[in-house]
């Protein structure tokens, strides 16, 4: 089934109310990588909060108000083993990538490679779900994706 024939909705399921709001990611500086996300991505900051000994703050993409991306900083987190290259990451367990779409991946990833953000993966088709994809990653090795639908 291609991707954009998805299955009818369930408005039935007790979890029907269930929709995406953010995503967290641990970073050791919570002022540097508000930074990055907002100098590199462009994103905005819509709000900052303590929890104990972590500072939190949710920043958003440049047009979208409906989803989040959480850093939590302070402490001392222990760092992940950071990713070469597309292949090595898929052989680690649990969370793998946030992904973004876009209008052209080839555009974005032009406009990345000027803001200095390390390409992982570089722009390839994959015929089976109709995307252009890419990978990028940021300073702390998190990987982030952009998709672009293709026909």
């Amino acid at each position: 089934m291609p991707l954009e024939q998805l299955p009818p909705t369930n408005f039935k399921s007790p979890f029907a109310s269930l929709t995406g709001n953010h995503v967290a990611v641990r970073v050791p500086d919570l002022e540097q990588a508000k930074r990055w996300y907002i100098e590199k991505l462009d994103f905005r900051l819509v709000i900052e909060w303590s929890f104990g000994d972590l500072k939190l703050a949710y920043v958003a993409p440049p047009t979208d108000n409906t989803f989040y991306l959480e850093l939590i900083g302070g402490g001392s987190p222990i760092p992940e083993r950071p990713y070469s290259d597309l292949v090595n990451s898929l052989e680690l367990a649990g969370y793998h990538h946030l992904c973004f779409m876009v209008e052209s991946v080839d555009e974005t990833l032009e406009e990345l490679r000027k803001r200095g953000v390390k390409i992982v993966q570089e722009a390839f088709d994959l015929q089976e779900i109709s995307r252009r994809l890419a990978f990028f990653a940021d300073p702390w090795g998190n990987l982030l994706e952009l998709a672009e639908i293709v026909s």
